[in-house]
């Protein structure tokens, strides 16, 4: 009896993707997932679909489950958020507050927030989101307002149109030192190597 197979066009590509953005080689991922270097390339290129248990290994290594590798947990390519679908964070310390736009989708490597801080208002309080992992990165792009990004211990002004992009994995946090509110959007990519 053969062993049912994965069979999509579009695995191969995806799979050197989501492998190149975890900056990984061929061995890597091989050693990651238990299968071979020549068979990760054949896979990859599209001249052998692997079989089920591969392509689990595979999406393994990847810190995957198949589903996410073959993306049958999405409804499509295109995922809207509408407005009033945004994902809100509970209030943070002295009036900072948070949505998160972008989608839940499974494997997802970068999310979008929009931070709104009052005068006096700092990040990092109570019901934020924690320090992220390691590798992550993060760009903050000022909407309105003059925030103080503090990262590891360094202060750095920004203001209006101002944007910036940090190791997210240092502690860090934004603070209003304005007489308005401050806005602004940041966008936190996921460690590209997670082991």
């Amino acid at each position: 009896m053969a062993l049912e197979t994965v069979t999509t066009d579009a695995l191969g590509p995806r799979i050197r993707s989501l492998r190149e953005a975890m900056d990984l080689s061929l061995r890597d991922l091989a050693e990651r997932s238990g299968v071979s270097a020549p068979m990760l390339s054949q896979v990859e290129r599209g001249e052998t679909s692997p079989t089920l248990h591969v392509g689990e290994r595979i999406a393994a290594g990847l810190e995957l489950r198949l589903s996410q590798l073959l993306r049958l947990d999405e409804d499509g390519a295109v995922a809207i958020v509408r407005r009033s679908e945004r994902r809100k964070g509970p209030a943070g310390r002295g009036g900072h507050r948070y949505e998160i736009l972008t989608p839940p989708l499974p494997g997802q490597r970068a999310e979008l927030s929009r931070h709104t801080l009052a005068p006096g208002a700092v990040t990092g309080g109570p019901g934020d989101p924690p320090i992220h992992e390691p590798g992550s990165r993060e760009t903050a792009l000022v909407g309105s307002g003059t925030v103080v990004l503090v990262c590891d211990g360094q202060h750095h002004e920004l203001h209006e149109g101002d944007c910036v992009t940090f190791d997210a994995d240092l502690p860090h946090h934004f603070e209003n030192p304005g007489d308005h509110e401050a806005v602004l959007l940041a966008v936190l990519s996921a460690g590209l190597r997670r082991s």
